[in-house]
């Protein structure tokens, strides 16, 4: 008689740049006072519960009946953030694992994980500093870095990334990409010399197009790309995976029109944002579009 094998849903990944989700209160630690209800953008509570639900609304339609199961989000702003994103994408079922970083504006990364499927064995913020050049010196955003078990059977090792933005010229800004992406090599490479078969996914804004992860594949997806700037559509939104998921992953760029608005000046579409200039949009989302990785294992 045989046995009845029960195949596990493939692994629902999202990561998404869900551009300035700030908490609307003062931070004096941070350069934050722009969102705040009495700063330029008049950022109030009922602005920002508002921006909370319509990120929810995009992973729910991500995530169709089952839900998504681990989400790497950029730019959220504290922890009071992350939780109230899990509360409202379905209450007791989310859990997330976020530090607090020295980033200027205050903007972090997170990752929020379905209890039911995901359990975290280990999580570390992974700092990013690099030497002056020019006079300026780097310090920008955490790495972070959460392993977890999947379906209490396979561990899966996943890092959060936001690199630092191509402010002030790509060129002149590709220095400090590249000390944020060495960074996150050796934090990968220290992964693989414990366990050379690791499997390990890699997600973020990484604020470039080509860049490449040493020992890990870009996930190429289809579609024009993730942002858009002048016109330009561009992927700065990578997944990277491990050889040990080369056949059991792939990847998408979440494109639904109603996440986009009418780009009027250069024509077609463009990410739906929740500001336009300082002109406020409460049906927007983000400048990016969320990517989406189905793992599987």
């Amino acid at each position: 008689m045989g046995m009845n094998v029960v195949f596990a849903e493939p692994l629902k990944v999202v990561s998404y740049n869900v551009e300035n989700l700030f908490y609307p209160e003062r931070d004096s630690l941070k350069d934050d006072s722009e969102w705040t209800p009495e700063g330029e953008r008049r950022w109030s509570y009922t602005r920002y519960y508002r921006k909370v639900e319509n990120i929810a609304r995009v992973l729910t339609n991500i995530g169709e009946w089952d839900g998504v199961d681990i989400v790497g989000l950029q730019e959220v702003e504290n922890a009071l953030c992350v939780k109230r994103l899990c509360y409202t994408l379905r209450r007791g079922e989310y859990d997330f694992v976020h530090y607090e970083s020295p980033d200027a504006r205050g903007i972090d990364v997170a990752l929020i994980y379905k209890k039911s499927r995901v359990d975290t064995i280990a999580t570390r913020a992974i700092k990013v500093k690099g030497e002056r050049v020019n006079g300026e010196r780097l310090i920008t955003r955490d790495i972070l870095y959460v392993c977890a078990q999947i379906d209490k059977r396979d561990t899966v090792h996943f890092f959060v990334c936001h690199l630092p933005s191509q402010r002030g010229g790509k060129a002149e800004s590709e220095w400090k990409r590249r000390v944020a992406k060495e960074v996150l090599e050796e934090a990968v490479d220290s992964v693989f010399k414990v366990q050379a078969e690791a499997k390990i996914v890699v997600m973020g804004d990484m604020n470039a197009e080509d860049l490449e992860v040493k020992g890990l594949k870009d996930e190429r997806m289809k579609g024009e790309g993730t942002h858009k700037y002048q016109g330009r559509w561009t992927c700065l939104d990578h997944f990277y995976t491990s050889p040990s998921l080369d056949s059991l992953s792939r990847a998408e760029i979440y494109n639904a029109a109603w996440i986009q608005e009418p780009d009027e000046k250069y024509l077609d579409l463009r990410p739906k944002r929740t500001y336009n200039g300082f002109r406020y949009q409460k049906d927007g989302f983000s400048d990016h579009l969320p990517i989406v990785l189905r793992v599987s294992l």
